[in-house]
């Protein structure tokens, strides 16, 4: 093997290794989102106000929504049994799938969808809320959903679930053989 060979091949494993990397700690952020919200554990969601305990992992977030053209939709989306619902499982799905490496695409498209929810609740275009007071949105279009959103995409298209996951065995499967979506 020649050096320009080996230099080039080392550069692809440190590049797909870089990618695991990112999927993993992407889809632990996802996971520790779930826990947190699901058993309150102290950090953003208290432990009377976790999901198992009764409480809205929706209710906080979406019912002080005071920005944007949707800020009363997602106020009596707060706190519904269907929200809730769906963005638990939402949590826990792709949080899981990111972390083995499986099911990628369905992930990328599922978890944007809900970073595009959480960016439109939080509408960082707007200086000033509904009350008129500052938002405080210190960039208008590229803030944390969409940087989620791309990380999720990039992780998904460049097939990263190959290092360190689960995602040649996914494949392999024939429910995901006859419906490539799943991959």
């Amino acid at each position: 093997m020649s050096t320009v060979h080996a230099a080039v091949r080392t550069r692809t494993d440190v590049g797909a290794a870089s990618l695991a990397v990112l999927r993993i700690a992407t889809g632990l952020l996802f996971l520790w989102a779930f826990f947190d919200k699901a058993f309150g554990l102290g950090y953003a969601t208290q432990e009377k106000n976790a999901w198992f305990s009764g409480g809205s992992p929706t209710k906080g977030f979406l019912g002080r929504v005071n920005v944007g053209p949707f800020q009363e939709t997602f106020r009596d989306w707060a706190g519904a049994w269907w929200a809730d619902t769906l963005f638990m499982v939402g949590l826990l799905a792709i949080g899981v799938a990111l972390v083995l490496g499986i099911g990628l695409r369905v992930a990328a498209v599922t978890g944007s969808l809900m970073m595009l929810l959480m960016w439109a609740a939080e509408w960082p275009p707007a200086q000033h809320d509904s009350a008129g007071e500052l938002t405080m949105s210190t960039n208008p279009l590229i803030e944390y959903h969409v940087i989620y959103a791309l990380v999720l995409i990039v992780v998904a298209a460049t097939a990263s679930g190959a290092t360190w996951g689960l995602a040649t065995w996914w494949a392999g499967l024939p429910l995901v053989k006859s419906n490539p979506w799943l991959r």
